[in-house]
């Protein structure tokens, strides 16, 4: 077994207990968590690692982990919601070949379904597009300072609700389309017994002068805008929540050409902790390991 101590904002008392086998524990103030998710309440911290960049050149599956990770930082509650959803589609989806459909081709499970999952939906919704919006200006600001550039960059929320614009914020609304088109899609759910609509399915765009990055920006472009993403991160919590997150950064700077990388390092550390962690310290500037306290394992 590992154990971690640390203490947050000099209040309270972290533990961390690691097992070979079984989960981890986690205790503050010698009170272990229910739920581990429940750490978000006490510390913050975004992580930068190198293979973040299927961020911006992966599958959307990728996009949503990171818009749901930013979007839990900001309200812990949002991972109850995302459980919930995950919990309903998989019941919704074992519905489908339970022998109690295939008897009685009955649908009013399925319409009790819509309604838990339209609620939700809406709920996911809102608070991602929400999200997005906040952590643009951010985006753009580490984007032009790490690009040298005046390329103009967009992020847009892509999500399978029609004909809702993208200033539309009533739940009620929103509910009632994601509703409709959960009932439009039944009959082709019923044979595949796969959802085809939702948060599930969703995506985020990120744009270069309204140019997909994903499929058409150089591996330059893919790497700065990955780095701009996880610096905005970093700023969008400090400003939020008047608290500086911790940033993690694991074995990066290989990921990064050399401007990229003193950009980055002349970034880091000034509001908050940063942990680096590196195989070769000859990719750090000498007056960046001056100022660093180094710990060799």
């Amino acid at each position: 077994m590992a154990v971690v101590i640390g203490q947050i904002n000099f209040k309270d008392d972290l533990k961390l207990n690691l097992f070979r086998k079984g989960p981890k524990r986690i205790y503050v103030n010698e009170s272990i968590l229910k739920k581990q998710s429940e750490i978000k309440n006490y510390i913050r911290s975004v992580c930068f690692c190198s293979n973040d960049i299927d961020i911006v050149r992966s599958e959307p599956s990728y996009r949503r982990t990171w818009i749901d990770k930013v979007v839990s930082q900001l309200e812990p509650v949002y991972l109850d919601l995302i459980s919930r959803f995950n919990r309903l589609l998989k019941q919704r989806s074992h519905f489908w070949r339970s022998e109690s459909f295939l008897k009685t081709q009955s649908t009013d499970i399925v319409e009790s379904f819509d309604i838990q999952m339209s609620i939700i939906s809406t709920r996911i919704f809102r608070r991602r597009r929400r999200a997005l919006l906040k952590i643009k200006p951010y985006v753009e600001y580490w984007h032009n300072h790490l690009s040298k550039s005046q390329e103009q960059i967009d992020i847009n929320y892509l999500s399978g609700i029609q004909n809702i614009s993208p200033e539309e914020e009533e739940e009620e609304v929103i509910s009632k389309k994601i509703s409709e088109q959960l009932l439009n899609q039944r009959s082709l759910e019923a044979l595949t017994g796969k959802c085809s609509f939702g948060p599930h399915r969703d995506d985020v765009e990120f744009l270069i002068n309204n140019v997909s990055v994903r499929k058409y920006g150089s591996s330059g472009q893919q790497r700065t805008f990955i780095l701009a993403l996880k610096m905005a991160e970093l700023d969008l919590l400090n400003k939020t929540l008047s608290v500086p997150p911790i940033l993690i950064l694991d074995d990066v700077l290989a990921e990064l050409d050399l401007t990229r990388q003193n950009l980055l390092l002349n970034s880091v550390g000034k509001d908050s902790q940063c942990f680096i962690s590196a195989t070769h310290l000859d990719q750090f500037n000498q007056s960046f390991l001056g100022s660093s306290q180094m710990i060799y394992l």
